[in-house]
């Protein structure tokens, strides 16, 4: 089976998307990069490198310095799938930072996103 398109897109192409759903909610791009960041592992400057490097999806989660152990508290539906019961991990953590987003921008309390 060949790899979904989205493994190949560059993070850099989706990120002002993220970015812009997100604000037309009220929230912030600094918001976006916590979540983005806690989930990832990366810092702010790490995110900003591989934003500038503009490395697809999957180089971006396969370079993370550390997924969240609380990644997997992410539940529920994102496009219509249930983000617990994908089988793919790189898709799997793509739906996870898509749940994210789809949170803050619903204006979901910041503890209550990242799980804490």
């Amino acid at each position: 089976m060949p790899a979904h398109r989205i493994f190949s897109t560059p993070f850099a192409k989706v990120y002002p998307l993220y970015v812009a759903k997100a604000k037309r909610k009220g929230r912030t791009q600094e918001e976006v990069d916590q979540v983005i960041c806690w989930l990832t592992g990366y810092d702010d400057r790490g995110l900003q490198h591989q934003l500038a490097r503009e490395v697809d999806f999957a180089t971006f989660f396969s370079q993370a310095p550390a997924m969240h152990p609380n990644g997997d508290l992410i539940k529920g539906v994102v496009c219509g799938v249930r983000v617990e019961e994908v089988e793919d991990p790189l898709m799997k953590k793509i739906r996870q930072l898509d749940k994210l987003v789809d949170e803050l921008a619903k204006g979901k309390a910041m503890e209550k996103v990242l799980r804490q």
